[in-house]
């Protein structure tokens, strides 16, 4: 599995697998034991997705080392200030049952996030954490948490979403111009736009006799853009890390980047709308009050 190496030294490698929406327990136990059976070495989670626990699972049945598997978790929104930030990281720890985690991020660009950073920042000197990142940060605030901080802090991963339809060239750029690696969750947008059954990537998937997610992950792959992919069916998870036996021709590229539409296929962070979107779905939780 290619590795990429992030701007504190650390390695992980280039796909990792996702567990979001695999609340089902045994479900998600069962999907990340397999994922680790079939080749995976890099296992995506958060708080938020309420699976750590069956994620800890795993990690203690599989065969597989602990080195040898890159651990990702998230920290939730509402736990973001020194002391929640800290004592929902201990709490995952116990939940994913390691002593570290290789990559933490956190979640959302909302709220006391510095002071989250700040806290991970501590725990990480303690040896509990190898890498910090952020998710869903759009240009600005990535720019000005790189730039106007008291630190020489600089995040390890965005994780953001790139797909066919919302491909992020100039944001791309922006987070290398940082030294941020880009990291894609929702290569497929979640199905969005029909994606499977999209003629442009349907032709190009059948002139290399390729699936479409295929098609879809050697691009990013090609693009040395780490990815999470997702499924709880062991041969999609195989189908999904077979992507080192073809590449794309430039026609091919050419294709892909005539299906951007340039927006979010889910909702934008950096809009009022996208803001009180997550505020509700927080609120709807009983999170906040």
């Amino acid at each position: 599995m290619k590795k990429i190496k992030l701007n504190d030294g650390n390695e992980m490698p280039l796909i990792s697998f996702g567990t979001y929406q695999i609340t089902d327990l045994e479900l998600c136990e069962k999907a990340v034991l397999n994922a680790l059976e079939v080749g995976y070495r890099a296992i995506d989670t958060a708080q938020s997705y309420f699976n750590e626990e069956a994620i800890g699972n795993a990690l203690e049945k599989t065969n597989v080392a602990r080195e040898e598997i890159f651990l990702t978790t998230k920290i939730w929104v509402t736990n973001y200030n020194s002391n929640k930030t800290t004592e929902s990281f201990y709490n995952s720890l116990k939940k994913l049952k390691t002593n570290y985690v290789d990559l933490v991020l956190v979640h959302q660009p909302f709220g006391y996030y510095r002071e989250a950073l700040s806290a991970l920042l501590k725990l990480k000197e303690l040896g509990h954490i190898k890498s910090i990142g952020i998710s869903n940060f759009y240009d600005d605030k990535l720019a000005d948490l790189c730039l106007f901080n008291d630190s020489d802090f600089i995040p390890a991963i965005n994780q953001i979403e790139i797909n066919p339809f919302f491909q992020r060239e100039k944001t791309i750029e922006n987070n290398m111009k940082y030294g941020v690696k880009p990291m894609a969750w929702a290569p497929f947008a979640e199905g969005k736009n029909d994606i499977f059954n999209n003629l442009i990537l349907k032709e190009i998937a059948n002139k290399h006799n390729k699936s479409v997610a295929q098609v879809v992950l050697r691009w990013l792959y090609e693009k040395d853009i780490p990815f999470i992919t997702k499924s709880i069916n062991i041969e999609r998870m195989k189908e999904n890390i077979s992507i080192f036996d073809f590449s794309l021709s430039n026609e091919d590229k050419e294709q892909i980047k005539s299906l951007d539409k340039g927006v979010s296929q889910f909702f934008n962070h950096n809009d009022i709308n996208g803001v009180e979107m997550l505020f509700e779905l927080v609120k709807k939780r009983g999170e906040i009050k």
